[in-house]
């Protein structure tokens, strides 16, 4: 028999513990305990993707571009190289953990993982609308020497804790690697891909150019799983259960809900965006293209939530 496939996507929470754990080495012991139960899943006869958020990681990066750039001149890393750089060093750590999982238990399999581009339309509203906060907190007093060293950039004040960058957040539209992921899985690995959503390209005659952008990781793990027909999508977050009326007396558990009823709740405005919303989206998204079922849960009861004991399970 053939193994059923399931998509997972591992949040921030998963890769960074708190403020306190945020070096390589916290990093590394994160994913570590995330991988225990991503190797559940594949004991329990599943064959397994892993996407993975890159937020924080970026951020890093950008910023120590701009303090090397400003202290010794080296040049800057732009936004789409930082996306790439994620992928490599988070897949290395998620397929290190994976395959010494792998060789504690006897498990015959490796991890592999694929630096992914994600084509996105260089026409998406989200270009001349950009949202998504990145890189370093500036003082109103910095302003000026920013704009004139990059006056390409698009400044707001960002809950008043100072200016950040923002930059385009488009949607995603075709996995370029798609194929090879693919291949991967019939040859019986199990691929890390998509990191932080893919690394934004758009199409200029004919030819793949990357773009300054972040894609939303939920979309892009959404996208990838519809494309690979997956049998099962698994969002993990920081709750065990998506909610409705959060953080209030009236506060009820989804357990099992159709497409429609989720649908009608985030009409409700249950969801909060930045949060939850959008992992919602993403699941909608995946059974509005065919998906058959999606669970939404936190990463430490992944096997409790495919068994059916907990999470939330969207079905169509």
């Amino acid at each position: 028999m053939e193994n059923k496939l399931a998509v997972i996507a591992i949040g921030g929470n998963s890769l960074i513990a708190d403020k306190e754990h945020q070096t390589v080495e916290d990093q590394y012991s994160a994913i570590c305990t995330t991988a225990q139960h991503i190797v559940d899943l594949i004991e329990d006869g599943y064959s397994v993707v892993v996407t993975h958020g890159n937020g924080p990681q970026v951020g890093f990066i950008l910023r120590r571009s701009e303090i090397a750039h400003d202290t010794a001149g080296m040049h800057a890393v732009p936004l789409v190289s930082c996306g790439a750089d994620t992928q490599g060093a988070i897949g290395y750590q998620i397929q290190q953990a994976m395959d010494n999982e792998f060789k504690k238990r006897g498990l015959d399999k490796s991890a592999v993982t694929v630096v992914t581009q994600v084509e996105v339309d260089k026409n998406d509203k989200a270009f001349e609308n950009p949202s998504k906060p990145i890189g370093t907190f500036y003082t109103e007093g910095q302003m000026s020497i920013i704009k004139k060293e990059h006056p390409d950039w698009i400044m707001v004040s960002d809950a008043g804790r100072g200016y950040r960058r923002v930059v385009a957040s488009p949607k995603p539209q075709k996995i370029v690697e798609k194929r090879a992921i693919d291949t991967l899985i019939g040859a019986g690995f199990n691929v890390i891909a998509v990191g932080g959503g893919g690394i934004p390209v758009t199409r200029e005659e004919g030819r793949y150019v990357g773009v300054d952008a972040v894609i939303d990781k939920d979309f892009a793990t959404s996208l990838l799983a519809a494309e690979l027909q997956a049998d099962l999508l698994i969002i993990s977050t920081g709750v065990p259960q998506v909610a409705l009326n959060f953080n209030t007396p009236e506060q009820k558990q989804l357990e099992t809900v159709t497409s429609e009823e989720m649908k009608k709740y985030m009409e409700e405005g249950h969801f909060a965006p930045g949060s939850m919303l959008p992992k919602v989206e993403a699941v909608l998204s995946f059974i509005e293209r065919g998906g058959k079922k999606a669970i939404i849960t936190d990463p430490e009861h992944i096997k409790e939530a495919v068994a059916g004991k907990t999470g939330t399970h969207v079905v169509k």
